[in-house]
């Protein structure tokens, strides 16, 4: 009789599909079928593309589990993980008709980010986020209302907080969402793109901020820096100037935190509630745990470690899996290293700005940018679609793919 050994992925994101994928793509190299049980543990059976919750078109950004999974025989639990206990290796699960603890020999840890929402009085009540799919819709649900009650400026006023990435895309996609959703009426739409940091896009650089700030112009979106937000109520935000800005839509995308399960790992978390992982994805100081995308902290290179971001969380979950497979059986594990590192910053009708290199120097911008920014969020991060067996596990091998191509 054979001893089926048990390998649990928790979470459905960048990270834990393509983990979950990669392990079936290793079990299969290894001629292993049979010998192993994945299985994924989601608290929705969908894989989201959570990249694009800023879109105002999301109908193509959620895919179901079972089109992905079940060709290639990795099993998936729709439940949310409430527990993690590495001494027993159990793992505590609760959700429709799934309820108790299931045991793993090896687990892998791809539970994702969340935004951070600071105690701020009436946040959590009055305030939006794209954060997940659900929060995104339910934004766009809210857009739609809005007509129905005053019809002045400050209803139709929209104040996004944080100009980071998510908040900058989100910031741009607004004023069109708006115009649309108040086409025909006497109120112009308003969008404020408000940070504590003395710039805008304060992470990108000093190469890269002169194109977002002209394009946020272009958009028609304002912006306030060097200020924070004190409380949020129905009417809007008040900011820790003492300003009061009235707004009938404020869209919180300030910071990001580990899913809090990586509390229940002992390790040395970074600021992000991350996990210590070495070039193996191994989580250090857990014994048969391995960790991938937004949960982990791993070296990319000699002098800089993972972002929390897709551009990461994939690869990651691919030799993730690749790993955890081959440390099960005993086989050849790889390291993890990224040696390039790039990114592409929708700017909505202004078009885009792709950067490279961790200093973030431009090499593309508007129309152009643009083009590359399209492929990316449409094609290059998608899975296959098809329920090909072939085609998803040549999709998870521990590769990476080359740098998007800026000229496209």
């Amino acid at each position: 009789m054979i001893d089926v050994k048990r390998v649990l992925v928790l979470g459905s994101g960048f990270a834990g599909l393509w983990a979950a994928l990669g392990a079936a793509r290793r079990l299969d190299e290894l001629g292993a079928a049979g010998t192993v049980d994945v299985t994924l543990i989601s608290k929705r059976p969908f894989h989201d593309i959570r990249v694009r919750n800023y879109e105002a078109d999301l109908s193509a950004c959620r895919i179901p589990l079972s089109d992905l999974l079940d060709p290639v025989d990795v099993g998936h639990i729709t439940a949310e993980v409430t527990a993690i206990d590495t001494t027993a290796r159990t793992v505590t699960v609760s959700g429709d008709g799934e309820q108790g603890t299931r045991r793993y020999d090896r687990l892998v840890m791809a539970l994702g980010s969340r935004v951070a929402k600071p105690d701020i009085p009436g946040l959590r009540e009055f305030g939006f986020d794209v954060d997940t799919y659900d929060g995104a819709m339910k934004l766009q649900r809210h857009l739609t209302t809005l007509p129905d009650g005053r019809a002045d400026v400050g209803a139709a006023t929209a104040v996004v907080v944080g100009a980071g990435l998510t908040g900058i895309e989100t910031a741009s996609e607004l004023p069109g969402m708006l115009a649309k959703v108040y086409a025909g009426r006497n109120v112009a739409p308003r969008v404020l793109l408000i940070d504590h940091n003395p710039h805008v896009g304060s992470d990108m650089g000093a190469s890269a901020r002169p194109v977002i700030e002209a394009a946020l112009s272009d958009n028609g979106v304002e912006t306030m820096t060097g200020v924070g937000v004190a409380a949020v109520d129905e009417h809007g935000v008040k900011l820790t100037s003492g300003e009061v800005l009235a707004a009938g839509t404020v869209v919180w995308c300030a910071g990001m935190r580990a899913n809090p399960l990586t509390a229940q790992l002992a390790a040395d978390h970074d600021r992000f509630g991350r996990l210590p992982v070495d070039d193996y994805l191994r989580v250090i100081g857990s014994p048969g745990v391995f960790a991938a995308g937004d949960v982990a902290a791993a070296r990319v290179d000699d002098h800089h470690l993972s972002v929390m971001s897709c551009q990461h969380g994939r690869p990651m979950g691919r030799y993730a899996g690749y790993n955890v497979i081959s440390d099960l059986l005993a086989a050849p594990m790889l390291p993890l290293r990224i040696p390039w590192y790039a990114t592409v910053l929708d700017l909505g009708p202004a078009g885009a700005v792709y950067t490279e290199g961790w200093d973030r120097q431009v090499v593309s911008r508007g129309a152009r940018a643009k083009a590359t920014k399209i492929t990316i969020n449409t094609r290059r991060i998608y899975p296959p679609l098809n329920r090909d067996r072939g085609a998803l596990l040549a999709a998870a091998a521990p590769a990476l793919q080359a740098r998007p191509d800026p000229g496209q």
